[in-house]
């Protein structure tokens, strides 16, 4: 450990050189090899008419003295259920991939999204401040709010991260309003102090993994900011539909407010200043499904296991090999696995 200033500058400094020498070097030889027919697919979606992400019935509702923006998404025929989609941190409703909210549909679920407060077409919350932070479960009364809106009674909860930990906040004070708990590479106690946090090693390796697409960003322009979202898929060695991809990312750039920086600080805090639910969760008396990738570096899978031993009757799934990304890999048997959940 580095004890002097002079010391710990120096660390700094190496560090930022050794980055600047690897962004560099991946300037130019490029990032991850993207598929071959990327290019003209991208051509053609950039050519052609902006596409229709929103399909269902939007609308905002008010929470907190916040508008909250939700999409509601019905099923062909009579809806089995309700799914409400809770995403990741800073993300918005539309960081979904079609293909993960088309499967609840297809399988006659009705499907909520809504942007976080702070994400998306929701208000961002400008006088935000460190000190007096919201809190996860004043997120979890933004959700509540848009089942309020819609005049949901139950729905089934899919939580993501961040939203998984969203979902356990409306699970806890609001049981009456939950069918099912699906938990994806989430906590029941982000800070838990037994655990192992993102060590530095793994913190400078997340960075220098990600080097191979900042390019894409420094660039700049729709074309490169579309091979962004595409290359990190590629990397996390997931199936990538270019077409769909590209077609979201264009509407975000095109029709929405972009990504907002300063959610990513507000929803960490939000997670912070919650702490632990570890005895709320021993309380819940909700069909839980927990699913985690043991190779996960932002919440090592102790953290998964340690809230499936919490929920009485909890079911896990654990991805072997799978880190903290989504979709993950193989999506197909996973779906399978969270529509049978639902099912019961």
């Amino acid at each position: 450990m580095l004890k002097s200033p002079k010391g710990i500058v120096m660390y700094f400094l190496i560090f930022f050189l050794v980055l600047l020498l690897a962004l560099a070097t991946y300037l130019v030889l490029g990032g991850p090899k993207l598929p071959s027919d990327t290019d003209a697919i991208i051509e053609n979606v950039l050519k052609s008419e902006l596409p229709q992400v929103i399909r269902g019935e939007a609308g905002f509702v008010t929470s907190d003295g916040l508008q909250i923006w939700y999409e509601c998404i019905a099923p062909a025929g009579e809806p089995q259920g309700v799914v409400l989609l809770n995403t990741g941190m800073a993300g918005d409703a539309i960081a979904w991939p079609p293909m993960f909210v088309r499967a609840f549909v297809d399988a006659g679920y009705r499907v909520i999204r809504y942007d976080f407060r702070g994400t998306g077409m929701s208000d961002w919350v400008e006088h935000w401040n460190s000190k007096h932070p919201y809190s996860l479960a004043d997120m979890a009364k933004d959700a509540v709010a848009v089942l309020d809106a819609l005049n949901v009674d139950q729905a089934h909860l899919v939580g993501l991260s961040l939203g998984g930990m969203v979902a356990q906040e409306i699970a806890v004070h609001n049981p009456e309003r939950v069918s099912s708990l699906t938990l994806m590479s989430t906590s029941g106690y982000a800070g838990d102090p037994q655990f192992p946090i993102l060590s530095s090693r793994h913190f400078f390796m997340s960075i220098a993994q990600g080097l191979p697409i900042l390019k894409y960003r420094l660039m700049g322009g729709e074309k490169n900011l579309i091979k962004e979202r595409i290359a990190k898929m590629v990397m996390a060695g997931i199936e990538v539909d270019i077409q769909e991809t590209a077609e979201v990312v264009l509407y975000e750039l095109r029709k929405r407010k972009g990504f907002n920086i300063k959610a990513l600080l507000q929803h960490r805090a939000a997670s912070d200043v919650s702490g632990s639910r570890y005895e709320s969760l021993r309380m819940l008396e909700v069909p839980t499904l927990v699913i985690h990738g043991t190779d996960d570096k932002v919440f090592p899978i102790d953290h998964g296991k340690r809230v499936a031993e919490l929920i009485p009757g909890a079911e896990a799934l654990w991805l072997e090999g799978v880190g903290h990304v989504f979709p993950y890999p193989n999506m197909g048997s996973i779906h399978a696995r969270i529509l049978s959940h639902l099912a019961k």
